[in-house]
C-alpha cells in the first residue's frame, strides 16, 4: 500500500457541498493519476460521473447511507463486467483491497473538517461493494470505521 500524502490529494467541492455542510446528500468521487501518483476528491450531491475514467474504471464512489435505523458509509469498485478475463479481474480485485485503505485515509483526510464538525460520522461502518461478473471477486465487505483511517496530518 502507498503511503497517504496529503499533498498529493486535490479536494473539490461542488454543486452547494461545502466543508461543513449538507451531510446528505454526500457523494465521493475519488480518482488518481497512475503517471504522478496525484489523488482528486470531488465532494458533491451526486457522483462526478465525468471525472470517472470508461476505460480503467478504478474510482472509489462512496456516500453517505441511510435508514430508520442506521446510518453507514457505502463504496463501490468495479471489478469488472466481463470485459477483463478473469486474470486481470483477480489482479483488479487485489489491487482494490491493496489500495483501498490509501482511498479511505483520503476520503477521510479529504472530508476532515465534516468529520470534525460531526466526529459521530468517525463510529459508523464502511461499506465496500466489489462489483464483478466473477463471484469470487464480487460481494460486500465491511471495512471498520472512518477513526480506522484517521490520520495524525493536520
Amino acid at each position: 500500500m502507498t503511503t497517504f500524502d496529503p499533498n498529493k490529494l486535490s479536494v473539490t467541492f461542488f454543486n452547494g457541498v461545502t466543508e461543513t455542510m449538507p451531510i446528505f446528500p454526500r457523494y465521493y468521487t475519488l480518482t488518481h493519476s497512475d503517471l504522478t501518483g496525484e489523488l482528486f476528491l470531488d465532494v458533491g450531491p451526486s457522483y462526478q460521473v465525468d471525472k470517472i475514467n470508461v476505460n480503467m474504471r478504478d474510482e472509489v464512489l462512496g456516500h453517505w447511507y441511510t435508514t430508520k435505523e442506521c446510518l453507514s458509509f457505502h463504496a463501490n469498485v468495479y471489478v469488472s463486467n466481463g470485459e477483463f478475463d478473469k486474470e486481470v479481474s483477480k489482479m483488479r480485485y487485489e489491487i482494490f483491497k491493496r489500495e483501498l485503505p490509501l482511498a479511505l485515509k483520503a476520503i477521510r483526510y479529504g472530508d476532515r473538517h465534516i468529520f470534525e464538525l460531526y466526529p459521530q460520522l468517525d463510529e459508523h461502518s464502511i461499506c465496500i461493494f466489489f462489483q464483478s461478473v466473477y463471484p469470487e471477486y464480487q460481494g460486500v465487505e465491511n471495512w471498520g470505521r472512518f477513526k480506522d483511517y484517521k490520520t495524525n496530518i493536520t
